[in-house]
């Protein structure tokens, strides 16, 4: 294992150091904790966003608080939901009188933690909701879909959430329209490789050389398929028969599509995937309204990638047209 790091106990403190100093005019440590801020925030007339999850997935979810995206993220050790005190700062940091909404994957440690902040948060006087991202098509049948994983939709059902909230919007209403985000959205992934935890020094999986696993979780989560490692091509067009599958999508329809990198997959590879999901949505009169590419929603360095399809209707395409200007997504 080769990683630049110091004392693995203080990765996290260190960087979310890093992170505020780079960003330091986007963004503040909220004293004491592991959760950041907008320098701005809280801002007046409007729903606070908060989101949060565990270490290893940056840019996810630290680098997405900004305008037109979250106000405050709660920071969790590698692979580990932050803590019910953490994410209770980070509620009371978004806070401006007109509630809050808290948007988060959908992992059974985030989902205990953010509950119990919330609860407290309300005990408090601050009125709270949620809004949970499961868009992993892999986790869970689609007749219990509310199990599913939350993973490479995130960061457009933040931007949505973020703009909405912006314009003032009510959290009721804000807390709908992320919902039918979520809804909207499928996704499903691929990896050749594992990643290595920085603490221990050791791999969260094992995969066979020559081999490929479509499915596999975010911290090494068993997949659905394990097969012989395939083209591009045909790695592309299996996942989009699945994602198109599940919603499901058909002709006429318009969507977002992202490509999403693991940690260690290429652009290239990225965009070699991005022309064939173009080429295979388009034989289908499936509209791709806009392409999103990079490393949105990582595993340390596991080698691999994800297709997202985001079903949109005119609220969720307005939402998403809107600026955004966070370290980890930009929008002009």
């Amino acid at each position: 294992m080769r990683k630049l790091i110091n004392d693995p106990d203080n990765i996290v403190d260190e960087l979310i150091d890093g992170f505020v100093l780079a960003n330091k005019d986007k963004v503040k440590r909220i004293k004491g904790t592991t959760a950041v801020a907008r320098i701005d925030a809280p801002i007046k007339d409007k729903v606070g966003i908060v989101i949060g999850g565990g270490a290893g997935h940056e840019p996810l979810f630290i680098e997405y608080v900004g305008k037109g995206m979250a106000d405050a993220e709660a920071h969790g050790q590698i692979f580990t939901s932050p803590s019910s005190a953490v994410i209770l700062e980070a509620i009371k940091a978004a806070d401006a009188g007109k509630g809050v909404l808290l948007v988060y994957c959908n992992y059974a440690g985030d989902v205990l933690n953010f509950n119990a902040a919330q609860e407290i948060a309300r005990d408090e006087g601050i009125e709270v909701d949620t809004s949970l991202i499961y868009d992993d098509i892999s986790s869970a049948p689609l007749d219990n879909k509310e199990d599913r994983r939350g993973t490479t939709a995130t960061p457009i059902i933040i931007k949505i959430a973020g703009a909405a909230s912006s314009t003032g919007m009510g959290l009721n209403e804000l807390k709908g329209l992320v919902d039918t985000a979520s809804i909207n959205s499928r996704s499903l992934g691929v990896s050749l490789s594992a990643c290595t935890l920085p603490e221990t020094g050791l791999a969260t999986f094992t995969l066979e050389d020559g081999k490929m696993e479509f499915g596999m979780g975010l911290h090494g989560e068993a997949g659905i398929k394990k097969v012989d490692i395939m083209t591009a091509d045909k790695t592309t067009e299996t996942i989009l028969d699945l994602i198109i599958a599940d919603l499901p999508f058909s002709e006429g329809d318009e969507v977002i599509a992202l490509v999403n990198g693991y940690g260690s997959t290429t652009r290239m590879e990225m965009f070699i995937v991005a022309r064939k999901i173009h080429q295979y949505l388009g034989q289908k009169g499936i509209d791709i309204y806009s392409t999103e590419i990079g490393e949105f929603c990582t595993s340390l360095e596991m080698a691999g990638m994800s297709i997202t399809l985001i079903k949109l209707d005119d609220k969720i395409k307005e939402y998403y047209d809107m600026a955004a200007d966070s370290s980890g997504y930009i929008k002009l």
